[in-house]
Order: structure tokens, then sequence, then C-alpha cells
């Protein structure tokens, strides 16, 4: 699955990188005075992403330096989403991820207008997924398409992408993206999530080995620390 690479030439890329790159620097001013009505500092210090498939939202999160807790800046529209709820485990299934990654790539020169690459497989993905093929280049991007991707719209990319990179400049070299199948808290879904599963334990174990992660954060504002047995199993602490 080949998402969020470049597709110019030297040239044409070069032209649109410069275009681009005063684009986001014009996002400063705007952004800051959002940070300041939210009473949260710019340039941000550490940020976290979360993402719910069912609901199709992204959530931008943010942490003062000092601060313990996170505070939610705003939340995207997924525009585009390929799949169905369940983790990825092959190229080509379409699936977007359900798990625990990092941001490991920035691509300003992105086919889908920006990019940022998750880290996977991760751990878990090794172990459970296709041993030969299990996928890869899976991004956050704009342009609204997907085919195993998390797409949004090209503005909110351009301000996820920005603040991300501030708070990278800032020191922040681990910037964690959760993903769930669903909002654990919401009946609603959490009815859909069940019936979907209903027939399937083995998904059902995953879904519940994820929700750990969600109740931590929503108790404590802080994601948790998260390790891998090696049966792909997360355990939080």
């Amino acid at each position: 699955m080949v998402t969020g690479l470049a597709a110019q030439g030297p040239a044409e890329g070069k032209r649109a990188n410069i275009k681009l790159l005063s684009t986001l620097e014009n996002l400063s001013d705007t952004l800051s005075l959002q940070f300041q009505k939210q009473k949260l500092n710019w340039p941000p210090q550490s940020v976290f992403l979360r993402s719910f498939k069912y609901e199709k939202q992204l959530e931008l999160w943010v942490r003062n330096e000092g601060e313990e807790v996170f505070k939610l800046f705003k939340t995207y529209p997924i525009c585009m989403q390929s799949g169905t709820l369940g983790p990825k485990r092959m190229e080509g299934d379409y699936q977007v991820p359900e798990g625990f990654y990092h941001i490991n790539d920035f691509n300003s020169n992105s086919y889908f207008h920006l990019s940022l690459g998750l880290n996977y497989p991760n751990a878990s993905d090794h172990i459970l997924s296709d041993s030969l093929n299990p996928g890869s280049l899976i991004y956050i991007h704009g342009n609204c398409v997907s085919t195993g991707c998390i797409s949004i719209r090209d503005l909110p990319i351009e301000e996820v992408f920005f603040i991300a990179s501030r708070a990278k400049e800032q020191g922040q070299e681990f910037i964690p993206v959760h993903i769930f199948p669903v909002r654990y808290n919401n009946k609603k879904s959490l009815q859909y999530l069940n019936s979907l599963q209903s027939d399937s334990p083995a998904l059902s174990g995953f879904h519940k080995g994820l929700r750990p992660a969600f109740d931590y954060f929503e108790q404590k504002k802080r994601p948790p620390l998260i390790m891998v047995n090696q049966k792909g199993e997360y355990l939080f602490y």
C-alpha cells in the first residue's frame, strides 16, 4: 500500500514545498491565538493523537510544559476511511490499523497533501499479522482518500502536521497515536462493536485488550506506558 509518498518531480516538488512551507508558517499566528484561548502554550511542548474508527474522528491533545495532564485542543472529522472495525493484518486488506503507534515520518512532499507516518507494523503487529507481508506505509494524511490510512481534509492536516512538527522541534521525539475501533464509553458505539464481533472471540478479545488504554486516558488524561508480551498482547502500566 503506497500512501503518503511524493509524486512530483524535483523542480515541481521544490516549488510545492516552498508554497506549502509558506502556508504552514501562516498558520502560526492563527494557531497561537487558538492555543491562547484554551490556555495552552504555543509552541506546543507535547501532543498526543487519538482516532476512533466508528465515530470517524481524530483528536489532537496538548500538554503544557510542567503539567501532567493533556487537554483536548480539537477534534477533526475523518473524511474517508477504508475497511471495517478490526486490526490490520496483511498487505492489501485495506484495513486501518488498531492499536498503539507513534509518528515516525513527517512528509511535507506527499501526494496526499501532507502525511504523518505511523510505525505500523508495531511490535504487536509483527507477532499477530501476516509474517511475510503485514503491510506498511500507513499515514495520517489529507486529500480525503484512503486505502488503509486515516484521511482528513487538507486544512485539518495542515494544522495537525504543523502542530506535531512544532512539538518535535521543541524536543518531543515520541508522539503517540492511539487508534481505537470505537469510543468505549459511548453506549451506541459499544453495542455496534459487540454485535459485529459476536461470532468472533478472537476479535472480541483483541478489542477488549485495547480498552484499558482508553479507560486509563479517560481517567488520568495522560497515555499509559504500553508494552507487548510474547503473544502480541498489550500490557499497560
